[in-house]
């Protein structure tokens, strides 16, 4: 993006265009500084609306504030990890944010290009370390897992073992004495009360008319 925006300062004929590589400790806001001029604040609202335009169509990306485009004078344009001023040449002069920024790196667009890579294989290679003690950590999940496993697998054998080999309880049997019913007792006989011979003449007398 930033090289696009300073293709842009050079297609639009912009006088003096710089990089400047900001210092983290001066200045942890933003990355780099790319500053212009114009000879007409007319030219200075053109740089800053082609530079808008480009980056908006080629990388989606927005400025997150845009300050000084009404006067024209000094154009300001925040895209995070750099920032880009479109100055009128007295304006620059007065303002000499050069010189304020001493501890900067003055870049040329080959410089960029190298400071760039450099940079994002520096973020390439902290994502990767970052990356891979997960990695790691997955892999010594997935080896837990299978040593777990086949102790679980050996537990089911051992209960399915000893569900078969235990013989199942059967109900004991009936023994034949307890399904014979106890012999039913009779009731003894009446017998017939024997008369004494005394008796048996009395009775007959009683019958006789």
């Amino acid at each position: 993006m930033v090289l696009t925006a300073a293709a842009v300062c050079d297609e639009k004929k912009g006088i003096d265009t710089r990089i400047l590589e900001l210092d983290p400790l001066d200045s942890s806001f933003t990355d780099f500084f790319l500053i212009t001029s114009g000879a007409n604040t007319r030219q200075t609202e053109a740089i800053a609306d082609e530079i808008e335009f480009r980056l908006k169509r080629e990388y989606g990306a927005y400025a997150s504030s845009v300050e000084g485009r009404r006067v024209g004078e000094w154009i300001l344009l925040d895209y995070f990890d750099f920032v880009v001023h479109v100055f009128l040449e007295e304006k620059r002069a007065f303002y000499d944010i050069e010189r304020l920024r001493k501890s900067a790196q003055k870049l040329d667009i080959d410089q960029l290009k190298a400071a760039l890579t450099k940079k994002t294989l520096a973020a390439r290679g902290k994502s990767a370390t970052k990356k891979a003690p997960a990695k790691k950590s997955a892999a010594k999940k997935s080896i837990a897992a299978k040593k777990t496993a086949p102790k679980k697998t050996a537990a089911k054998k051992k209960s399915a073992v000893t569900k078969k080999s235990a013989p199942a309880k059967k109900a004991p049997k009936k023994t034949v004495a307890a399904k014979k019913s106890a012999p039913v007792k009779k009731a003894p006989m009446k017998t017939a009360a024997k008369k004494s011979p005394a008796k048996k003449l009395a009775t007959r007398a009683k019958k006789r008319p």
